[in-house]
């Protein structure tokens, strides 16, 4: 699930709120720490966890690269695991949230927003450049194009 890195990540950081949204199938299929485990470990340094559990439940048409036919979509079966996420939740002292498609996971996002607010300081720079160096050479290349052609045959005629 990825929660162990993310924990490991924010273990080290002095923010005054440590989050992790978790947005995924709920499927443990990467990595050697399970999510249980890793809840109890982000719980132990008070981290809360959101979890978003994505998708619809069934099967899902996903992009797969075929050396021989390129691109093509195939339907995979989607398991969404509910109840781990919602335990992983749970044990952080987050919330456990289902996003079926696009606005339901914006209004996901939305209500995590309002959820955590933590006022942080940013300092915000701007870079200026100078862009005018292109467009002055290629005017100086034109004329001096212009120049040189007016010395040839190509020139105007009188």
């Amino acid at each position: 699930m990825g929660l162990a890195t993310a924990v490991k990540r924010l273990q080290a950081s002095d923010a005054e709120s440590k989050v992790v949204v978790l947005l995924t199938d709920g499927r443990n299929n990467r990595g050697e720490i399970g999510p249980a485990t890793a809840a109890q470990m982000a719980e132990a340094l008070g981290i809360r966890v959101y979890t978003i559990g994505a998708g619809t439940q069934g099967t899902a048409r996903v992009p797969v690269d075929d050396p021989f036919q390129g691109r093509r979509y195939v339907n995979m079966r989607v398991d969404l695991d509910e109840p781990t996420l919602q335990e992983v939740a749970e044990v952080t002292g987050g919330r456990y949230f289902r996003a079926t498609d696009r606005e339901s996971l914006e209004a996901v996002y939305a209500e995590i927003d309002e959820l955590e607010t933590t006022e942080i300081q940013v300092e915000n720079f701007t870079r200026y450049g100078e862009r005018f160096p292109p467009i002055l050479g290629a005017g100086l290349f034109l004329l001096l194009l212009e120049i040189g052609l007016g010395q040839t045959a190509l020139r105007k005629l009188p």
